[in-house]
C-alpha cells in the first residue's frame, strides 16, 4: 500500500509541484487527526485525508494559493458558532458553516520543481557556476540537453557557443546568458540571425555588473541575474505547459469557495449553474 511519504517522495522524484497538506491540530468534534495528511495535485484533486468532504474544499482552493506563491500556509478551518481557537498570527481563517463543529488548522507546504540550469562548457567558469547553482538548490544539466531548463549559462569561451545558444532557445528557455565581452557577443549573435523576441532572450555579458574578476566572482554575477530573472522578472521556473487552474464557484447555501470538477455537486436552475461543496448543501438547495 502506497503511504503519503511514499507519493510525496514519488511526486519530488518526478518533478511534479504539489502541496504537502497535514493537519496539525484538531478540535473535537472532526473526522481528521493530527498526523493525518494528503497531497494536493495542480487539478485540486486530493489524495490522502485531511478532514471531510467540506473541509476538503477549503483545503484545495488553499493549497492551489500557494502553489502560485510558493508560500506555506496555515489553514485554519472553523465552523461558523464558535471563537474558541486560538488566533495564528499569518495564518487564513476559514468559516465553516457545513463543517462538523470542531476546528482544525492544516500546514500547507507547496512542493514546487527545482528549477532546472542548463550550462555549456568546460571551463573554470563553468566549473564555478555549476558548484553555486548546486548550492542555490538548481538542478544542473550539463549534457546539452535542455529540455525544461529555465535558464542556460553558456561559458564554453568560444567553443561551440553558437550550438549552445540555438539549443537552448529552441528548448523554450527563456533566459540564456552568454559569457563573453560585449563586442564579442554582439558580433556572435549577428552571425545567428536570431529573431528580436530570440535575442531578447540572450543575456550578454552574462551577469550583474559588479566589477567580477574570478571565475567564482563571475559566477556569483551570472547566478545573481539568474535569481532576479525568476524572483522579480517572474521568468518561469517550468517553461513546459502547466495544468490550468480549476474555476472556482461559491456554493449558495453556506457561501464557501468550491473547485468546480466533475465530481463537484451541480444543479442548473432557470438557466443559471450552482456548485456546492458537499451532497447536503445540494440537497437543501434543491429542496428549496
Amino acid at each position: 500500500m502506497t503511504t503519503i511519504a511514499d507519493r510525496v517522495r514519488e511526486l519530488t522524484v518526478a518533478r511534479e509541484p504539489f502541496v504537502h497538506a497535514t493537519v496539525v491540530r484538531a478540535q473535537e468534534p472532526t473526522s481528521a487527526r493530527p498526523g493525518d495528511a494528503a497531497v494536493v495535485l495542480p487539478d485540486g484533486s486530493i489524495e490522502g485525508f485531511v478532514g471531510g468532504v467540506c473541509a476538503e474544499s477549503s483545503v484545495r482552493a488553499a493549497a492551489l494559493d500557494t502553489l502560485r506563491d510558493g508560500a506555506t500556509l496555515l489553514l485554519r478551518v472553523l465552523p461558523d458558532d464558535t471563537a474558541t481557537f486560538p488566533d495564528t498570527p499569518g495564518a487564513r481563517v476559514v468559516v465553516n458553516p457545513c463543517h462538523s463543529g470542531g476546528a482544525i488548522e492544516i500546514f500547507l507546504r507547496p512542493v514546487l520543481p527545482a528549477p532546472v540550469l542548463g550550462l555549456a562548457g568546460s571551463t573554470p567558469i563553468s566549473v564555478a557556476v555549476a558548484t553555486l547553482a548546486e548550492f542555490l538548490d538548481f538542478q544542473v544539466a550539463a549534457s546539452g540537453d535542455y529540455a525544461g531548463a529555465t535558464a542556460v549559462v553558456v561559458a564554453g569561451l568560444g567553443k561551440g557557443e553558437q550550438d549552445a545558444i540555438r539549443a537552448a532557445l529552441d528548448a523554450g528557455a527563456g533566459y540564456v546568458a552568454l559569457v563573453a565581452s560585449r563586442k564579442r557577443g554582439a558580433a556572435l549573435l549577428d552571425e545567428l540571425a536570431l529573431t528580436d523576441a530570440e535575442r531578447a532572450r540572450v543575456h550578454t555579458p552574462a551577469g550583474l555588473e559588479i566589477g567580477a574578476r574570478s571565475p567564482q566572482e563571475i559566477a556569483l554575477s551570472i547566478m545573481a541575474d539568474v535569481v532576479r530573472a525568476i524572483r522579480v522578472d517572474g521568468l518561469a521556473s517550468s517553461p513546459g505547459p502547466t495544468a490550468a487552474r480549476p474555476q472556482q464557484a461559491v456554493d449558495p447555501v453556506c457561501g464557501m469557495t468550491v473547485l468546480i470538477g466533475p465530481e463537484t455537486p451541480h444543479a442548473r436552475v432557470d438557466g443559471r449553474d450552482h456548485w456546492f461543496c458537499c451532497a447536503g448543501c445540494h440537497e437543501s438547495f434543491t429542496a428549496a
